[in-house]
């Protein structure tokens, strides 16, 4: 009877173990974590039949949504400015503020358009729980993924297509497929907020000084369908000069000036050199694209922009190795982050929150 005992014991321990194991990377973080996803074209197809929440864990559930302490879902059938503040940004900042999920700190992680979001939170949200009687969140950074803050070109064609100001053609339409899916035959929503002088506008000079830190794709999951309409290089929805958080609307090659987004150490004349106000780049990489960095799934090596940044008095840094090609003259060096040959973008991203 002792021994069987002993045995439920020992059994029962071990699975508190592991699911201590399991929920340690949540659990050992300084600062909370907070998703805000990205745009969502069958929303535009299906407004009536969308579940906004649902979505918006289907959305993190290849890899944030194991590891993050909560989430900011919208729809985007609706306006930034409007409904999407009003019926679902406040809710869930009122929640944050009364249930103190900030007071040590949140990191806000984004993906996409959820870049977008995240700056008009970072901008209003101090006014508007004040105003209510409550306690601004303590939001030291955003984490922003393939950002879509500078809007990207994709949305004016879509836009101008789908409301007949300009000619369609079968070039728009693959374009539009690929990105949007067939079905959508209405520019509604946030479409209009991504076009680019309207993202741009949304926002633009945040009182709040939280570091907005940046993580590049420069891949391509549309066989190069939409590049024709993005400006320089970029990951297949947003050109470089948007994820990489520049102030100007340029052909950019790289966030950086140094390093180019294989991580090739050499000039980069079309590197970008000026950046919206506490902007900086973090990592880049021509091996994921728009869609497939912010899952689980490791697609090569990264390389810095920028190896270190500062956020709420903490550093967040990324190692980097240093690897040659080629001999004499064909000889080319290259930076990468450390483990990035065997660790996804996600979990490396993740592993540099404080």
């Amino acid at each position: 009877m002792k021994k069987n005992n002993s045995s439920i014991t020992l059994s029962s321990l071990c699975g508190v173990l592991l699911a201590l194991s399991a929920s340690f990377g949540v659990m050992s973080k300084e600062y909370k974590t907070i998703l805000i996803h990205g745009l969502q074209p069958q929303q535009l197809i299906n407004a009536s039949g969308t579940n906004v929440e649902s979505d918006g864990a289907s959305y993190w559930s290849s890899y944030w949504g194991r590891v993050s302490d909560e989430r900011i879902d919208w729809p985007s059938y609706e306006r930034i400015e409007g409904k999407i503040a009003t019926d679902w940004i406040w809710p869930k900042l009122k929640q944050f503020s009364e249930s103190k999920l900030c007071e040590a700190g949140c990191v806000l992680v984004t993906h996409s358009t959820g870049d977008l979001v995240a700056r008009y939170i970072i901008d209003n949200q101090e006014n508007w729980l004040s105003n209510a009687g409550l306690e601004p969140l303590n939001i030291v950074a955003t984490f922003d993924i393939a950002g879509a803050g500078g809007g990207s070109e994709l949305a004016d064609i879509a836009v101008s297509a789908l409301t007949g100001a300009a000619g369609w053609s079968s070039v728009i339409d693959r374009a539009l497929k690929w990105w949007l899916g067939s079905d959508v035959t209405e520019a509604v929503g946030v479409l209009h907020d991504l076009k680019v002088n309207n993202a741009r506008r949304i926002a633009p000079v945040p009182d709040d000084r939280a570091p907005r830190l940046r993580f590049v794709a420069e891949g391509d999951d549309f066989f190069g369908a939409t590049k024709l309409f993005l400006k320089g290089k970029d990951d297949g929805v947003v050109a470089l000069h948007s994820s990489c958080g520049a102030s100007a609307v340029e052909s950019f090659d790289s966030c950086s000036r140094s390093v180019a987004t294989d991580g090739q150490v050499t000039h980069q004349s079309d590197g970008v050199q000026g950046f919206m106000p506490y902007h900086f780049p973090m990592i880049m990489s021509d091996n994921y694209s728009h869609n497939n960095i912010r899952n689980a799934a490791h697609k090569g090596n990264v390389t810095v922009a920028n190896h270190t940044a500062q956020i709420g008095g903490r550093a967040v840094s990324f190692q980097t190795v240093n690897e040659s090609s080629g001999h004499w003259f064909w000889k080319k060096h290259y930076r990468f982050v450390a483990n990035s040959n065997n660790l996804s973008a996600s979990e490396l991203i993740y592993s540099a929150i404080p």
